[in-house]
């Protein structure tokens, strides 16, 4: 921190059906006499997956969780601060509304949306802890629900840049797609891709013609440093904060992929080493941090926007 450096921790809204917290709590948790989950978690069916995904972690009894004012929460999210400055809750949305599922369920297709206590949940964690470091991942189906309770507590939204690129119509890219820099508003966080992508040089390669047209029209330049191109979209917008995978720094495809979602195995074994990180791109990072006031010294001394990283 003395370095103007901060560390994001990740918080998944839900937790395992072995976990400490079920055991150690389960009349918080849909749970039968033995233990086991009655309902579980997941998302419906959409346009990735027909049958949807089935996550099976055990879903909260939220009139449990508020009759002591939602203490577990409030002592998850303090003890995560105590190691962490800034929390990046995974499924936002599901403070919401949440998919709920039979547990004897094969598929995530017969389930329902079920309501939650989000607005009274973060009220009571804010008048715990105060202003609340906390980003919204609020990728996939959002709705006007999910935005205003994102908005009415001031959380950081996600903007990923390679969701942008899609056509409206063959050689017209669409717009309006609220991943493009220019549809941004200043509260969000803007990534070039997260951990579930694969590397930005990879996912352009697997790009058609016709899409690696639309973005080289809309970046302006050839696209024989799309890596670095990215970042420079990424530094360059209105967005409070920009993250940057160290796999898109060094320009690395797909064998360096940090995730691949619904994939056992092989994930999460890519490893950053020191002689990784020459000086040539170190004074590029510099460079491009500070031509877009995004370097800690210049918020420091008041000379970029509050806030900037």
């Amino acid at each position: 921190n003395d370095n103007g450096i901060k560390i994001i921790g990740d918080i998944p809204i839900f937790v395992a059906p072995d976990s400490v917290d079920v055991w150690a709590n389960p009349s918080k948790f849909f749970l039968d006499d033995q233990g086991q989950p009655t309902v579980v978690a997941g998302v419906p069916p959409d346009y990735f997956s027909a049958t949807g995904q089935l996550w099976g972690n055990p879903l909260y009894r939220w009139d449990a969780m508020a009759e002591n004012g939602f203490q577990w929460w409030i002592d998850r999210i303090r003890s995560t601060l105590n190691v962490v400055d800034i929390i990046r809750i995974d499924h936002f949305r599901g403070f919401e509304a949440y998919w709920e599922i039979p547990a004897d369920e094969e598929t995530a297709i017969n389930g329902q949306w079920i309501k939650a206590p989000g607005e009274e949940l973060f009220n009571a964690v804010k008048q715990a802890l105060g202003i609340l470091p906390i980003l919204a991942e609020d990728l996939g189906v959002i709705t006007k629900e999910v935005e205003a309770l994102r908005d009415e507590f001031n959380f950081p939204g996600m903007k990923v840049l390679q969701f942008a690129f899609d056509a409206k119509e063959a050689g017209s890219l669409n717009a309006a797609n609220l991943f493009l820099p220019h549809n941004y508003g200043r509260n969000c966080v803007v990534y070039t891709g997260t951990h579930d992508n694969d590397t930005t040089t990879s996912w352009y390669q697997e790009r058609t013609d016709e899409e690696k047209d639309l973005i080289r029209r809309y970046l302006g330049r050839p696209d024989d440093d799309i890596a670095w191109d990215f970042i420079r979209l990424a530094l360059s917008s209105v967005a409070r904060m920009a993250v940057i995978p160290m796999q898109d720094l060094f320009s690395l495809g797909s064998e360096a992929r940090m995730n691949t979602p619904s994939v056992l195995g092989g994930n999460w074994s890519w490893r950053y080493r020191e002689e990784n990180l020459d000086e040539f791109t170190a004074i590029r990072l510099r460079d491009l941090t500070t031509l877009y006031g995004r370097d800690p010294d210049l918020w420091k001394k008041g000379e970029a926007a509050e806030g900037d990283d």
